[in-house]
């Protein structure tokens, strides 16, 4: 079975979903799926199906490297101790970290896509998951 095989779900979903500048390219052993998605659920919707695919992203077989095109939530203040919060690309702390965030920043929430990680983007565009406890909306 081929990478795309086996994300074709995951591929199919963006595509329906509205992904646009869609690209699929295999390299290396690694299925490398890149574009802009028109909104947070869209994003979260292909994590959740790639995770139903891979369970908790064990084989590390699939770059997902999709941004959002609009941006749907509100502003939202880094509420971390005293340090920066991490920006990963994807929702765990096994996904790398594609940008940080200062303690006392405000960023915007793109979408909530879980009780534990929220699609955030910075003012500086660096957009992936963050841990939710570290985050609080700015009214």
């Amino acid at each position: 079975m081929t990478l795309e095989e086996k994300y074709k779900s995951v591929i199919d979903a963006a595509k329906a979903g509205g992904a646009t500048d869609l690209q699929v390219v295999e390299q290396a052993g690694v299925l490398h799926l890149d574009g802009n998605v028109p909104s947070g659920e869209v994003k979260d919707q292909l994590w959740a199906l790639y995770d139903k695919v891979d369970p908790n992203y064990v084989t590390g077989d699939l770059v997902l490297n999709v941004n959002t095109s609009v941006v749907e939530g509100g502003k939202v203040k880094v509420v971390t101790d005293s340090s920066n919060l991490n920006i990963r690309k994807g929702p765990g702390t096994d996904q790398p970290v594609v940008g940080k965030a200062a303690h006392g920043e405000i960023i915007t929430l793109v979408s909530k896509s879980n009780d534990l990680w929220w699609l955030v983007r910075t003012n500086d565009g660096e957009e992936g998951y963050s841990y939710a406890q570290y985050l609080e909306p700015v009214q």
